[in-house]
């Protein structure tokens, strides 16, 4: 039962509990679907809320059951919610880290949605399948499941920004607010080895859309008359340009980027010698343009004498007849 038991830090908006709790905004009756011990629950109630569970494991439901107003042991692949619960009794349900676990989540959505009250939402938190650790581990053939995090061996379903607010979408709801909190991506369980990794690709992994985010979180309701949905920005809990990867991770990194300067610097000098070759190249093509020109000067025939002129053949035969003479 440990292993998903959490501390909860209400202030740290870099932890998905946090930002659940402030996506409720002022909700007073909250239902915690899959509220396992309660952790989250004896939180809320110290804010004031009147909290009710729902919870598969029997063992954690009456844990959770010492703090709560209620909760009922049951399990959403087998009856729906509104199976428990009447309509309209609840101003937010909460899933968080649920739907990935259950086979059909829009049909799960779509019924909680039932149970709201006018102005209700439904706040969810889910794995993001998309974060930069889990395209390292793919990358190096890796997709080790674990007991807890991105690949939990319980997950069933496994879902990216769009196909979170697809679903959404398919359940019949519109998303409100969508927040994420962010992780590197060689400081999470998840099996990567950072030494094997080329140079570059850590960089360029975590510049990638959503490489950052670890978990989704989502404020959803029922459409209004009329309305015609929006996407809401992404929010984050900590900027991703301050998320540290841990020591190991960072060694690795500092590696890694000494190695890309040493590249850099090869490379710099590569085109340097290019440009110089490129311009000792051009100067020899023009020193042998000019001697093929020389040489065309003198491959010209001579051009042949001049006929002489009538004075000088009269003189010339004068010189013949005295030669003749002797």
């Amino acid at each position: 039962m440990s292993h998903y038991a959490v501390e909860i830090d209400p202030t740290n908006l870099n932890t998905s509990h946090a930002q659940v709790i402030d996506l409720l905004g002022d909700a007073h009756r909250v239902l915690d679907v899959g509220c396992w011990a309660g952790d989250l629950g004896r939180v809320l109630i110290e804010r004031g809320c009147r909290v009710s569970g729902f919870e598969l494991d029997a063992e954690a439901a009456a844990i959770a059951a010492e703090h709560l107003e209620s909760v009922v042991v049951g399990d959403l692949d087998a009856a729906p919610l509104s199976g428990h619960f009447e309509a309209g009794s609840f101003d937010a349900i909460i899933f968080a880290d649920v739907l990935e676990h259950v086979m059909d989540p829009v049909s799960v959505l779509a019924d909680s949605a039932r149970l709201l009250a006018p102005g209700g939402r439904i706040v969810i938190s889910i794995p993001n399948v998309t974060h930069g650790s889990l395209r390292l581990a793919l990358l190096q053939g890796r997709w080790r499941t674990t007991d807890t995090g991105l690949l939990d061996h319980t997950h069933i379903r496994f879902f990216s920004r769009e196909g979170l607010l697809q679903m959404v979408a398919d359940a019949g709801l519109v998303t409100d607010e969508l927040r994420g909190t962010t992780a590197d991506p060689l400081g999470v369980e998840v099996d990567v080895d950072p030494h094997a990794l080329p140079t570059g690709v850590l960089a360029w992994i975590r510049t990638q859309p959503d490489a950052m985010v670890y978990q989704f979180q989502l404020a959803v309701r029922p459409p209004r008359a009329g309305e015609v949905p929006t996407t809401p920005e992404l929010v984050v809990g900590k900027d991703p340009r301050w998320v540290r990867p841990g020591p190991d991770a960072e060694h690795v990194m500092t590696a890694a980027w000494r190695a890309q300067l040493v590249e850099r610097d090869r490379i710099i000098g590569l085109e340097t010698t290019a440009a110089v070759a490129a311009a000792e190249t051009r100067r020899l093509q023009g020193m042998v343009k000019r001697l093929r020109a020389q040489v065309r000067e003198l491959e010209k025939p001579a051009a042949p004498p001049a006929p002489a002129s009538g004075a000088l053949r009269r003189t010339a035969g004068r010189v013949r007849r005295r030669l003749r003479r002797r």
